[in-house]
């Protein structure tokens, strides 16, 4: 049957067409798009890594020996390290300070006993970012973390600060990588 051949031909054609003219636009936007972490930049500015590790993270202010004062600095070594990545700073251009508080509060209480099962930790930041050369702060931002732990009875005492210390270090952690996100956003973007 001749006259089907023309029929089949046409929808393979139909088939193609869409597929072709996806695979274009990717190809023609595929240069426009930059990987936020790459080493080099698609314009041939600063990279965003070579920009983030030029922050100067200052000490976090808390009084000396108190728990917030040792999770001050956990929260400080955690944002350079995910700053620099672990490489050497640059030349500061940038400032970061930050001010943190915490809190603590029940979350599940034993109505036998009227101690907490499970309690929630929670970290209150504020950072700036400010320019060092014009002096401007540049980005105010604010984030917070809230980590849960058990709490077992009154016999594991230990092992409930074992948790606490765990739930403050891992609310550290979420602080440093939120403050890192915005930063990267604001190197990025610009905003």
């Amino acid at each position: 049957m001749w006259w089907s051949e023309p029929s089949r031909a046409c929808g393979r054609l139909a088939r193609l067409v869409p597929l072709a003219a996806t695979l274009g636009l990717a190809v023609g936007l595929g240069g426009c798009f930059q990987p936020l972490y790459g080493d080099h930049s698609v314009d041939g500015g600063p990279s965003l890594r070579g920009a983030m590790s030029a922050v100067d993270v200052k000490q976090i202010d808390a009084s000396k020996g108190s728990d917030e004062a040792r999770l001050a600095v956990e929260l400080r070594n955690a944002l350079l390290f995910d700053l620099t990545g672990g490489g050497p700073a640059a030349r500061p251009a940038y400032s970061l300070v930050i001010r943190m508080s915490s809190t603590v509060s029940d979350i599940i209480v034993d109505t036998a006993t009227t101690r907490p099962a499970i309690e929630n930790y929670g970290i209150n930041a504020n950072y700036v970012l400010t320019e060092i050369a014009s002096g401007k702060p540049v980005v105010n931002g604010q984030t917070f973390a809230r980590v849960s732990y058990d709490v077992p009875g009154q016999e594991q005492r230990f092992a409930r600060m074992r948790g606490l210390r765990d739930a403050e270090t891992r609310a550290a952690k979420v602080i440093a990588d939120n403050i890192q996100a915005r930063l990267a956003s604001y190197f990025a973007a610009g905003t």
